[in-house]
């Protein structure tokens, strides 16, 4: 067992504490995490955990994550949008009695990634990015026509890097260099 709830309860106590869009958002992310375990021979219960509580924390105020602010990697703090991963990541654990290390790591990488991540880590990634219920139809396809005809986390990952990347570069937003770092990595082993 990787937390002290059932999946019931945890989808019963998201309800409370996220708003409409983002508890569809969380079903949808943990439905994908599903599937890609499935396909990738990963442990399907913790991908449903991870999918589920990935965005535990998204709807926390930003003066409530700040609070957390001396927890987080130097590139965790370039940006508030990222802000909720790492502290989701503290909250799966106390306040979700969340054990395994796996799934910890995979929700606070699942905005800004690392290099050498597991499998597990980036099907976590993908499924926020690609989950069918709340992501833009255009996105999704993207990277999910990568994965399908490579079948390869990583270069689906590599799509998901690039479009991001360049989504923050024309809104002029923060790039962590840790995501720089991972999609220069993703360059070197998808060649």
């Amino acid at each position: 067992m990787y937390t002290k709830y059932s999946i019931e309860e945890i989808k019963e106590k998201l309800k409370s504490c996220l708003s409409e869009e983002r508890y569809w958002h969380s079903i949808g992310t943990m439905e994908m995490a599903v599937e890609l375990a499935k396909r990738f021979n990963c442990d399907e219960e913790k991908a449903q955990i991870a999918g589920l509580l990935h965005d535990c924390a998204k709807c926390l105020p930003n003066e409530e994550l700040k609070k957390y602010i001396d927890t987080f990697e130097e590139c965790e703090k370039i940006s508030p949008k990222t802000w909720h991963a790492p502290v989701g990541a503290v909250m799966a654990e106390q306040d979700w009695g969340v054990t395994d290390k796996e799934i910890l790591s995979a929700i606070r990488l699942h905005t800004i990634g690392k290099k050498g991540m597991s499998d597990f880590e980036k099907i976590i990634f993908l499924a926020d990015k690609i989950e069918h219920r709340t992501r833009d139809e255009k996105f999704r396809e993207k990277i999910e026509k990568t994965l399908n005809k490579t079948n390869n986390l990583d270069k689906a990952l590599l799509k998901s890097f690039k479009i991001t990347i360049k989504s923050l570069l024309k809104r002029k937003l923060p790039i962590c260099f840790q995501t720089v770092d991972v999609y220069n990595d993703l360059l070197d082993c998808c060649k």
